[in-house]
């Protein structure tokens, strides 16, 4: 996938576009995103529009958690073989871009689009004044879909709704939602290997800043590693009991496993929340605790099948 980070670019090929900010990627994007990838098979390249940063970020002045980092998004679009991924910079120069602007100078001559499949309730370019019915009016030279939202019980499928399900920690729904569980990952860092002298040894990623995290607390797991898949239990916090640090980790226990993983990258799968975190009085009382959550955690995946 070639990506470009610049304002300044020239794609070489006729291609098929998706506009967002993507965040979750979820099952509405994926609505979009099929009918590019669809469209490789009549010589487009799929290929996505997206900003480094949301606007509420450029004009608020502050990051707004997310549901997938950039890193993810970009391994996410690999994975589903999109051909070219333009993260555009956002700054206040382009962001007041006029909306036919974007559609002439920028998707038609700088992307080469011959077809986009866009929301209808897309906007973009100067106060948000681009949108579906203006994509429309400038299609002579390009095919267009309007994708209608997708609505799942009774509920119109969005990143803005599924970062709400997230915050209040329903993992399921959020599942359900986005199409595959809630997932965070990173590279396995060496901890204070606490674990590991009471019995319970865990692999510990530092979540980005960025990333939006369900309620700090216990959760049923599965874990992703270099194309392998283990369940565990998880927790994601910053480990009251013997850290003081603000940083935020997802500090994760997995069944059966005993391999030296240091440095490797992995996903843990956020499945079920269990228990909210808690300080605990003294090492044995949290060894008591993280026996029962074991126990549980192989009750759970006895009676459900995880994928």
């Amino acid at each position: 996938m070639k990506i470009i980070r610049s304002t300044d670019f020239q794609l070489n090929n006729d291609t098929a576009v998706a506009i967002g900010k993507f965040d979750g990627i979820h099952r509405g994007h994926r609505e979009l995103l099929d009918r590019i990838i669809a469209k490789k098979a009549e010589g487009l390249e799929a290929s996505v529009f997206t900003f480094d940063k949301a606007p509420m970020e450029l004009f608020g002045g502050k990051m707004i958690p997310s549901l997938t980092t950039m890193e993810e998004k970009i391994r996410i679009f690999e994975y589903l073989s999109i051909d070219n991924l333009i993260i555009y910079p956002l700054t206040l120069e382009s962001a007041a871009i006029a909306p036919e602007d974007y559609i002439t100078k920028i998707l038609c001559k700088q992307m080469r689009m011959k077809y986009i499949a866009a929301g209808d309730d897309l906007s973009f370019g100067d106060k948000g004044r681009g949108d579906a019915n203006l994509l429309k009016q400038y299609s002579e030279n390009f095919d267009i879909d309007i994708v209608s939202k997708l609505v799942i019980d009774g509920e119109e499928v969005s990143s803005s709704l599924i970062r709400d399900i997230v915050s209040k920690g329903d993992m399921e729904k959020a599942s359900k939602f986005i199409g595959v569980p809630y997932a965070v990952s990173g590279v396995v860092s060496h901890g204070k290997k606490l674990g590991r002298t009471i019995g319970f040894p865990t692999v510990n990623i530092i979540v980005p800043k960025e990333k939006l995290m369900p309620p700090f607390g216990v959760y049923f797991a599965s874990v992703s590693i270099e194309g392998r898949h283990f369940l565990g239990i998880a927790n994601i916090g910053n480990k009251p009991t013997v850290n003081n640090l603000n940083t935020v980790f997802a500090e994760t226990h997995i069944f059966d496993f005993d391999e030296d993983v240091y440095g490797k990258r992995i996903t843990v799968k956020l499945l079920k929340f269990v228990r909210s975190e808690k300080k605990f009085s003294s090492v044995d009382e949290l060894k008591e605790q993280i026996s029962v959550d074991i126990k549980h955690g192989r009750e759970y995946f006895s009676d459900n099948i995880i994928l």
